[in-house]
This record gives structure tokens, sequence and C-alpha cells, in this order.
């Protein structure tokens, strides 16, 4: 999952599951570089376009927040940590972007 206390332990994370040989699929790119295999990672501004129009429609009275359908993320990039794939003995499908080193 997109989640902070994931996001802010991916050390910790990768330091028991890559011994254990054990590959994370992750919510998003950030946390894939630090402890992920893969990831359909989520684009941030894209979502929160989203929810700004979300919000717009419930704010001009277009919308009612009670009985709004929940939206996901309109688009996904298909991408992989290499290293770790690598580390893993992990092959990744066609069609996925590896994550470049920060």
């Amino acid at each position: 999952p997109t989640d902070n206390t994931a996001a802010n332990n991916t050390e910790l994370i990768a330091n028991i599951a890559v011994p254990a040989g054990v590959p994370i699929v992750a919510g998003e790119q950030g946390i894939c570089s630090g402890c992920g295999v893969a990831t359909l990672s989520i684009d941030y501004y894209e979502l929160g376009r989203t929810t700004g129009e979300m919000a717009a429609k419930i704010l001009t009275g277009e919308a009612d927040v009670t009985t709004m359908e929940v939206q996901s993320a309109p688009t996904f990039t298909k991408m992989y940590n290499a290293a770790l794939c690598e580390q893993l003995g992990v092959t990744i499908p066609e069609g996925y972007t590896a994550i470049e080193a920060e």
C-alpha cells in the first residue's frame, strides 16, 4: 500500500524481507525503490487532480459527499527495482520500466 509507515521504513522492511528471500510488491515508486521488486505506481499529481475535481463538485453542489462514488487513481506506471530483482532472482514481465537510482 501507499502507506506513510511503510514509506518511512523501507530500509527496515528490506532488511527483513531480502535476507528471507521474500519479494515485496509495493504500492508506489518511492516504496518500491527502497524495498520492493515491482509496483503499479500511482501518479500523485493525477491523484491530486482527481481529488480536486471531486472536491469541486462537492463544494459547488454538483455532488453529495454521502453518495459520491469512491474513485481510484486514474493511471498507473509499471515499474521495477532492478537491483532487488537481481538479488532475489525475480524475473519481471516485459512492459515494466526500471526505477532509476536517486
